[in-house]
């Protein structure tokens, strides 16, 4: 690089190479070989100092100190209350790695759109910040004793901003942890962090208060972008969605389910699709034991008895089978460790671990009544996962194994407890287009 300037941290620099130069955002860069540039668009690129003719900082960085205002409180709105826990949408760019983290705070989130402040009477909490592929079952208790305090105050509604990545298990875990919710609590994330103008999460946000404003539902929900237009967005069912992407904005899909509505800020608009049916009764909330220890095994080939007996210590365990609920336990004289699977299996059972089976398939339902090998599964006292996600038989578990002795829990994971199950599936229920 010769003499070139010493660029800092967040400086814009304009880069010209042997080939083509590049104007970018400077970040740090784990190679000392390499300037590491955030172009315009988003993504990342290295440049190798030895390819680099010129560097010219085109504009110095300068912190940033802003102080948010409080919110000003409009008392003849309704109230929604806002709980932000982390994710994409409570992030930002740090220019010290090129990634995002979850530095937001909720009042930065809200003063980012300034039309929530003419829909709603916000307030906002913060139990803690995280990304969601970190969380654990002591965040569910935390994020539960919050809802149980915002509930007290009556709003209209309660939104939990959150990462996408595990968003459908907290709403899983919500789901099974508050029975009988007096209101609205969705769950919103985002795809792309607030400060990108491809972000999701403005759309996301002001379509979760619309529906909270303009229905009478009561019960946990999602609320996500139903196609990668800015057009409207679905409300979801808790436990019968699953994040299906890893970038589209519309990455969250019902699954062997319907949304419950769609809905358009933009349009002002509020279509219910399959309304749930809904209990009335006093709310109760039970918890997560911290330590309890369920486990997700996915069938694969090749699978192993040693696979199955690092389980052995847990309490439940949810198998993640082929087809239609299918486990390596056939044999030939290929596939003679087939039977020692069958006997870790039994082993497994018998130490007094639950074990559910549901399928890779996502979509259908496990049947265990049509083939030899099923039904040597289920005299073996593996229970069938009917058509829940694996996501949610493993939240369901863990949360009736955390509230009830084993017997019940065996009982009770047989039961529709809170709409998770599927008398029938329908043929709209597949990957529905609307």
């Amino acid at each position: 690089m010769g003499k070139n300037p010493s660029p800092k941290q967040g400086d814009l620099l304009l880069v010209k190479t042997t080939s083509q130069q590049f104007s970018g955002i400077f970040i740090q860069s784990p190679k000392k070989n390499t300037i590491l540039l955030k172009l315009d668009n988003g993504y990342n690129i290295g440049i190798e100092k030895s390819k680099i003719l010129s560097l010219q900082i085109k504009e110095k960085h300068k912190e940033e100190q802003t102080k948010t205002e409080s919110l000003k409180q409009h008392h003849n709105l309704p109230k929604i209350s806002i709980i932000s826990v982390g994710g994409t949408i409570s992030s930002k760019v740090d220019y010290k790695t090129g990634a995002v983290i979850a530095s937001l705070t909720p009042e930065e989130i809200i003063h980012n759109i300034p039309e929530i402040t003419s829909m709603a009477n916000i307030s906002y909490k913060q139990p803690f910040n995280i990304m969601s592929e970190s969380m654990r079952f002591s965040h569910y208790n935390l994020l539960a004793k919050a809802l149980q305090k915002e509930i007290k105050n009556n709003p209209k509604g309660i939104i939990i901003t959150h990462g996408t990545d595990t968003l459908h298990f907290t709403s899983a875990a919500l789901a099974f942890m508050l029975e009988n919710p007096p209101m609205p609590i969705i769950l919103v994330g985002s795809q792309r962090s607030s400060d990108r103008g491809s972000s999701d999460s403005q759309s996301n946000l002001l379509n979760s208060i619309k529906f909270i404003l303009g229905s009478d539902f009561k019960g946990v929900a999602i609320c996500m972008h139903s196609s990668s237009s800015d057009d409207f967005c679905f409300i979801l069912p808790a436990l019968k969605t699953r994040k299906m992407h890893t970038s589209r904005r519309d990455a969250f899909k019902p699954i062997n389910s319907q949304p419950i509505a769609k809905v358009s800020f933009q349009d002002n608009k509020l279509e219910y699709i399959e309304k749930p049916n809904q209990k009335e009764g006093k709310l109760e909330v039970n918890y997560f034991r911290e330590n309890i220890k369920v486990g997700i095994l996915k069938s694969h080939t090749n699978i192993l008895p040693e696979n199955i007996l690092a389980f052995k210590s847990y309490k439940g365990l949810i198998i993640e089978g082929t087809g239609l609920g299918h486990f390596p336990i056939s044999q030939d004289k290929y596939s003679k460790i087939n039977q020692k699977n069958k006997s870790a299996l039994a082993k497994l059972i018998k130490s007094g671990c639950i074990v559910v089976l549901t399928s890779q398939c996502i979509f259908g339902r496990v049947n265990m009544n049509i083939y030899s090998p099923q039904k040597e599964l289920q005299e073996l006292g593996i229970i069938s996962g009917n058509d829940m996600t694996t996501e949610t038989a493993f939240i369901k578990l863990a949360f009736l194994l955390s509230n009830y002795p084993s017997s019940k829990a065996k009982e009770l994971i047989q039961e529709n407890l809170r709409g998770e199950f599927n008398e029938r599936i329908l043929p709209d229920q597949y990957f529905d287009e609307r």
